[in-house]
């Protein structure tokens, strides 16, 4: 019979990865400690110092806004001028009758 998937708080996931960070144990002693295969601790670590960054980023600068491509926009323009000019038909043929 299969063993049921474990799933973990993220306050349990951040103090071993903060354990892990720290380094006063190994990842094996960790793995033994709290019960957690050694590269699932080493994969928390390594998300931990990914979004480190994140945490010291200047929050007052404002986000440029997404640039969106011309030839999006461009085309964007051509289809709304074909469906105007189809409209400006279709109400032609209602009011001239």
């Amino acid at each position: 019979m299969s063993k049921k998937r474990a799933c973990h708080s993220e306050q349990f996931k951040a103090k071993i990865a903060l354990a892990a960070v720290r380094g006063d144990k190994t990842l094996g002693e960790l793995a033994q400690q709290f019960q957690v295969h050694p590269t699932q601790i080493s994969t928390w670590k390594q998300h931990l110092l990914d979004r480190v960054p994140e945490l010291f980023a200047d929050r007052r600068k404002k986000r440029e806004p997404e640039r969106i491509s011309t030839d999006a926009l461009y085309q964007q323009i051509g289809q709304l001028s074909m469906e105007l000019s189809w409209l400006q038909k279709k109400t032609a043929s209602f009011d001239g009758g």
